[in-house]
């Protein structure tokens, strides 16, 4: 009899033990699925306003500068933003120097206007406040323009576009060259922001950090900070952003290095 019960106990051990190696299974296989869905934007800093975001099997390019050894490194586009007109967002020479043969270019007119024919004919012009998914991407045009009066000269509302991609999970504000304009400041659910400051042209860090504290993005990356004395203090700008909120994370990436 007791040889049963021992017997009996062990089967009962041993079921409840396959039971558990078997949820211990699907679970690592729920997590490995889970895995398997979630992409990351990768970033790369080009240089001030340049950059390249990959994400998945797209690679977006924005105000691309610094010619084709500037992209030496990187993926043929398949979108291209252009925020503006000026030298240091529209650069003809590196558009010409790069494989834009599958890329798509967005642009608001102004820059459409000064492109050459054959990439006018690869631009969707978008205007502020439009929204337009391109290539998966869901696009949000934003304005950008000055509010200081000794700067209203630099960019006049209406002419340049700032842009709120969603990619994938995420919605990427890009501020483009602007002041700390209302449009700026009522900006919602936005997961990681790149915001400019520098003076003349765009704005002091102090206001750039009471934007950021009001439209709250999950990330801010401070760029677009080179001036004529220099560069903006980027490190002022983390303290007064960090004194102020827990929640926004300040992403400070090289955009300067000399090698580039």
């Amino acid at each position: 009899m007791k040889t049963y019960y021992i017997i009996a106990l062990a089967s009962i051990l041993v079921l409840s033990s396959c039971k558990k190696d078997e949820k211990a299974t699907t679970d690592t296989e729920e997590v490995t699925e889970v895995l398997k869905t979630v992409s990351e934007l990768k970033i790369t800093p080009i240089e001030h306003a340049t950059m390249v975001l990959e994400y998945e099997d797209q690679v977006i390019y924005i105000d691309p500068f610094g010619g084709k050894e500037a992209f030496k490194d990187q993926k043929s586009a398949d979108l291209v933003f252009i925020t503006d007109i000026h030298f240091d967002h529209l650069d003809i020479p590196t558009l010409d120097s790069l494989d834009l043969s599958k890329a798509t270019i967005v642009a608001p007119l102004a820059v459409k206007e000064k492109l050459p024919e054959n990439l006018q004919r690869k631009t969707i012009v978008l205007h502020n406040g439009n929204a337009k998914t391109i290539k998966g991407i869901g696009v949000e045009t934003v304005p950008m323009y000055n509010l200081r009066e000794e700067a209203l000269h630099f960019h006049e509302k209406g002419r340049g576009n700032g842009y709120v991609l969603t990619i994938g999970e995420e919605r990427i504000y890009i501020s483009g060259d602007t002041e700390d304009i209302p449009e700026m400041r009522k900006l919602k659910n936005i997961d990681k922001a790149f915001v400019c400051m520098n003076l003349p042209w765009t704005m002091p860090v102090n206001n750039a950090a009471s934007a950021v504290l009001d439209f709250k993005p999950k990330q801010v990356y401070p760029y677009h900070y080179r001036n004529k004395e220099g560069f903006s203090n980027v490190g002022l700008f983390k303290m007064q952003v960090n004194a102020s909120s827990d929640d926004i994370e300040v992403v400070q990436l090289d955009w300067y290095t000399t090698s580039k």
